[in-house]
């Protein structure tokens, strides 16, 4: 049980806190309702430049890592396809150092053209090394649009291309941030040695002057429902071939959310899962094999996607992964199987509520939900599946026709 208070500020920041005097240290945690899906299709991977420019200096502080580390703070953040996240660590009798460093981010970035040059050029290079450079590295450029025809889904978050990056100008960016970076777009979370009343005195103490601006309003497409099997074939020079499946599946919202996160860990939960022992350890088809759920806030994707052994060719392949997934459409799991995947997910989310950092981001995260409450309701939502749910859900899932196929080969 996770216990908290939330109160909001006049310009719409939602503030939520978790008092823990156990622990010597505070972590704070903010979330903007950004994402890739908030982006322009022909002005693709902003989000995830903004998590890079949000470092490179405020007005009225030039450096933001030096003063926090001062302080004894240590910071990181990440983007995803449905919001951007900051977080940091601290020492509580410092707490104040950190809101005077993200309110003053918040209200007043540097937009200097040499910031930009470098966060930008830094950007270009990841998107250069990480998914052009390196093996399989583009497999998710290739997949995600094949899958999403017209969702913004249809691009990673470094971005579709990289010249939407390089393109990227002074106004391209205050107008981005103009737009999502504002109290009323953003949750924040404390949790640790912190009591509700000292946070409600430094939040309005820092954030309170920054004025209110209204969230704006985004109509996203809906992505229409898959009618036929979608499949691409590259050459690429890697070492071994592979094969990525993608089906359509729920969003974080929906009821069958649970029952497809164990689904994909019935399938590959570890060296006892039923892909590795039929795929892996008996036909020797797979050298690995995974499978899991992107569990994005809008209908996303269940993905199984794994590397060829030597002389198998990706039809023998594909022919005996649908065979295991017609199994578990065809009968429910076992008890035993379903006991050890719930207690995964349960021991999951136990041990990831012992960090406060943790506790922070899931506080924020189901607030952005729509109900911070839902934090406290997980374990139940997940002892609640049945083995006809997965089997019901995998049934959804594992059809023909709602399914994108990535037959990754090796240049022979």
């Amino acid at each position: 049980m996770v216990d908290f208070e939330k109160f909001e500020l006049a310009n719409g920041l939602k503030v939520i806190v978790n008092t823990d005097t156990s622990t010597p240290l505070v972590a704070m945690n903010i979330l903007y309702k950004v994402g890739a899906r908030n982006e322009r299709p022909d002005k693709t991977g902003f989000a995830h430049l903004f998590e890079h420019l949000m470092f490179g200096g405020s007005v009225n502080i030039p450096n933001y890592d030096e003063p926090l580390q001062m302080a004894g703070g240590e910071n990181n953040a990440f983007t995803s396809n449905d919001f951007t996240n900051y977080y940091l660590t601290i020492p509580a009798e410092n707490l104040e150092t950190a809101f005077w460093l993200e309110s003053d981010r918040m209200l007043s970035l540097a937009f200097s053209m040499d910031s930009l040059d470098v966060q930008r050029n830094v950007v270009v290079e990841e998107f250069r090394q990480r998914y052009l450079n390196q093996p399989y590295g583009d497999a998710w450029l290739l997949l995600r649009p094949m899958a999403f025809k017209v969702h913004p889904y249809q691009w990673a978050t470094i971005g579709k291309e990289v010249s939407h990056i390089e393109n990227a100008t002074i106004e391209d960016v205050k107008s981005f941030f103009s737009k999502h970076y504002h109290p009323a777009n953003a949750i924040l979370t404390l949790s640790g040695n912190i009591t509700t009343e000292r946070a409600r005195q430094l939040t309005e103490k820092w954030f309170g002057p920054i004025l209110f601006q209204p969230v704006e309003t985004l109509e996203i497409p809906v992505e229409p429902l898959q009618q036929s099997r979608r499949e691409l074939r590259v050459e690429k020079d890697v070492p071994y071939d592979a094969i990525y499946k993608a089906w359509h599946s729920c969003s974080r919202y929906d009821k069958n959310y649970h029952a497809t996160d164990l689904l994909t860990d019935v399938l590959s939960g570890g060296k006892s899962s039923r892909l590795y022992n039929s795929l892996v350890k008996d036909k020797k088809l797979f050298s690995n094999v995974s499978a899991y759920m992107l569990g994005d806030l809008d209908p996303s994707l269940v993905v199984v996607e794994g590397k060829l052994v030597s002389g198998i060719t990706p039809e023998i392949a594909e022919k005996a992964l649908d065979e295991e997934l017609k199994k578990v459409i065809d009968e429910p799991i076992n008890e035993r199987e379903l006991a050890k995947v719930r207690q995964k997910a349960e021991s999951g989310l136990i041990f990831g509520e012992m960090n406060h950092a943790n506790r922070a981001l899931n506080l924020a995260y189901f607030e952005m939900l729509g109900d911070v409450n839902l934090i406290n309701n997980e374990l139940d939502a997940y002892r609640n599946v049945t083995s006809e749910n997965i089997r019901q859900t995998a049934q959804s899932i594992f059809t023909e026709s709602n399914c994108s196929v990535l037959n990754y080969m090796a240049k022979k």
